[in-house]
């Protein structure tokens, strides 16, 4: 059974940060890249950033650069979200998804093959 499982969420004082973890089980994640998604109420999901499988290339969203850090720890099937110098605008429901191919996770062509629940990160003061 894949199951992709999100947890560290909650919430954070604006300048504050929080650490996301996706454990991963079900399929070869050795062979995935992940990506995570965040979705504000009210808005479209959105692509925040993607680590290949293969040699660990990572891809940005402009509006978390020099913010956020993803990672991956291929031992233990878990990929990292690091949230830095957070602000109320990163308030929504964080998702990972898991897919072959990060072209998939980056530019939306398809849905990928999982998905995880969810963790809210709320920002507020």
């Amino acid at each position: 059974q894949v199951q992709l499982v999100e947890s560290g969420g909650g919430l954070v004082q604006p300048g504050g940060s929080l650490r996301l973890s996706c454990a991963a089980s079900g399929f070869t994640f050795d062979y995935y890249a992940i990506g995570w998604f965040r979705q504000a109420p009210g808005k479209e999901r959105e692509g925040v950033l993607c680590i290949s499988s293969s040699d660990g290339n990572t891809y940005y969203a402009d509006s978390v650069k020099g913010r956020f850090t993803i990672s991956r720890d291929n031992a233990n099937n878990t990929v990292y979200l690091q949230m830095n110098s957070l602000k109320p605008e990163d308030t929504a429901v964080y998702y990972c998804a898991a897919d072959p191919s990060a072209v998939v996770l980056r530019l939306g062509v398809r849905d990928p093959d999982y998905w995880g629940q969810g963790t809210q990160v709320t920002v507020s003061s």
